[in-house]
């Protein structure tokens, strides 16, 4: 039976690997697999050993599967009311922190790509001088509260909303996806420069725009020592205070339990687990929100690292 054109043209595009190609490919999938399981098996056993019992973790027993499955620490998390106070605040932080981050870094790092903006040199160096040497924490204390800001959930939202690495990322971004053509071309239909950006700039520059949304979020759904430093009033606490708050006090009641061995035992077993329950309850969101935008993470970090 003769065969057809499109069967003939797939035999001849189709690609034969030679002998060192094949032990290639296979060394390079064996690496990959070596390394997808040594970023991958921390997350697992934090897993197992939320769920299992102390003692089978302490001995070795969880490394594959976990031991005497129980919940008693997630029920001990979210039984206490502060932790979704917790989640509401970081919630808005992170967002309205995003947001304000965005809206500082992506203007700032195009308009760092012109090369008509005077003085474009100078302003570098001196925002990449403030990567090296900055005045410290009691001046930067000094200022925040000389502004008002202390024991004020705006504090949360803009210390750390601008941020010189991403801007020298997003710079690179617009200096090598948005050539000077394209905006000549522009001003000769009567756009200005505002228009330029908003109807030109911001749709194309999807990738960047995601990667300095994933930054800034992690960055803000993480925050800490600004909490720690700047509020006092539990009500503004972010989720990472009040589970180190929750950590330590499950770890005191563990060490100052007495009467009934069985108590202790419990308490020890709690204050054991509930470390590997936080981690989990703290990284979910972020593991959650990532695939979503991996893509345009991937890309936006090539171009911006690389061809800068």
């Amino acid at each position: 039976m003769p065969q057809t054109s499109a069967a003939v043209a797939s035999k001849s595009n189709r690609v034969h690997l030679t002998r060192s190609d094949l032990i290639f490919d296979i060394c390079v999938y064996i690496i990959l697999g070596i390394f997808s399981l040594i970023v991958a098996y921390p997350l697992y056993f934090v897993v197992t050993a939320s769920i299992s019992d102390p003692v089978a973790i302490n001995s070795g027993q969880t490394l594959l599967l976990p031991k005497g499955v129980n919940l008693d620490t997630y029920r001990a998390i979210f039984n206490e009311k502060r932790i979704w106070t917790g989640y509401r605040n970081t919630i808005i932080y992170t967002l309205l922190g995003t947001a304000l981050s965005l809206f500082c870094k992506i203007p700032a790092g195009y308009a760092l790509s012109r090369k008509d903006l005077p003085g474009a040199g100078i302003i570098m160096k001196l925002m990449v001088f403030t990567m090296y040497f900055s005045g410290g924490l009691i001046p930067t204390y000094l200022v925040v509260k000389g502004l008002g800001l202390v024991n004020k959930p705006a504090v949360m939202v803009i210390l750390g909303c601008v941020s010189v690495y991403d801007i020298i990322i997003t710079r690179s971004f617009f200096v090598s996806n948005i050539p000077q053509e394209m905006l000549e071309a522009a001003h000769l239909d009567g756009c200005s420069n505002l228009h330029f950006f908003t109807s030109i700039v911001i749709p194309l520059s999807g990738a960047i725009i995601a990667v300095i949304a994933l930054y800034s979020a992690v960055g803000y759904w993480n925050g800490f020592f600004n909490a720690l430093i700047y509020l006092s009033k539990q009500e503004y606490f972010p989720l990472q205070l009040i589970i180190r708050d929750l950590l330590l006090v499950s770890q005191a009641m563990a060490s100052s339990t007495d009467g009934d061995p069985h108590a202790v035992q419990a308490a020890l077993r709690l204050a054991e687990t509930m470390k590997y329950g936080i981690i989990i309850v703290c990284s979910v969101p972020m593991l959650i929100l990532y695939p979503f935008i991996q893509r345009f993470f991937v890309k936006g970090v090539m171009i911006g690292g690389i061809k800068g």
